[in-house]
């Protein structure tokens, strides 16, 4: 069994600037997914798809492989994280590099951990999946969700379980974004990872926090904090 890790980290990140390698608790955030690969022993490489020469280098300084430079076409807001993920796969395959499995690891998923990447791929390997990845569950059950309407007034998306109590409605899912197992074959075959039919990885919620705007990246620092002094 082979596999590899390709971790997306492009250098034109607008509402957090340099967010794929910013100091986060005392490192490079890209540093945590690198990390994490290597100490799994799961991994033939560990990539890192970039077009930015400085994230480049402390990839490399953190022990990632950097064999290309993404294209311009796979490196503005509207690239699609699939394609860059099958850009790399692709890229390997050209140097006879095949792959049975890949990971893509997300580079600010600071709390990702060894034992659920593992999982994953043993979740993956006792299926037919074409994927497994990592979700979390919803708080509140999304079926009781509200909107404001055009008058502001409050509505809710699925007024049918206005009645219901939430204890009696099915608990939902959300991709946590951390990771995600390809079947290699199957995925550069099919050009698209669909969720629906994938294996969930179930994340707790305390080990999930997207990290988009620097209210998120506060947060994530504070909870990270919690869970090292629980330690």
């Amino acid at each position: 069994m082979k596999s590899v890790a390709i971790i997306p980290a492009r250098g034109g990140s607008k509402r957090i600037p340099r967010k794929n390698i910013l100091n986060f608790c005392g490192k490079p955030i890209i540093a945590y997914s690198i990390e994490a690969a290597l100490a799994s022993s799961m991994f033939d490489k560990v990539i890192v798809s970039t077009d930015s020469e400085e994230i480049a280098t402390v990839a490399k300084q953190y022990g990632a492989e950097v064999p290309f430079m993404r294209p311009e076409e796979l490196s503005n807001d509207n690239a699609d994280g699939v394609d860059v993920v099958l850009h790399a796969l692709k890229w390997l395959g050209r140097k006879n590099l095949n792959y049975e499995y890949a990971c893509c690891i997300y580079a600010t998923a600071p709390f990702v951990q060894v034992d659920f990447l593992q999982k994953g791929l043993q979740q993956l390997k006792a299926s037919d999946a074409l994927m497994a990845f990592s979700v979390t569950s919803f708080e509140f059950p999304i079926l009781r969700g509200l909107k404001i309407n055009s008058d502001g007034r409050l509505e809710l998306f699925w007024p049918e379980y206005e009645e219901f109590s939430s204890k009696d409605l099915p608990e939902s899912y959300h991709d946590a974004a951390q990771f995600y197992w390809y079947r290699t074959a199957k995925f550069i075959k099919a050009g698209k990872a669909p969720f629906g039919g994938a294996i969930p990885v179930i994340l707790p919620r305390y080990l999930v926090q997207d990290i988009d705007t620097p209210e998120d990246w506060q947060r994530a620092e504070l909870m990270y904090k919690s869970l090292q002094a629980g330690k």
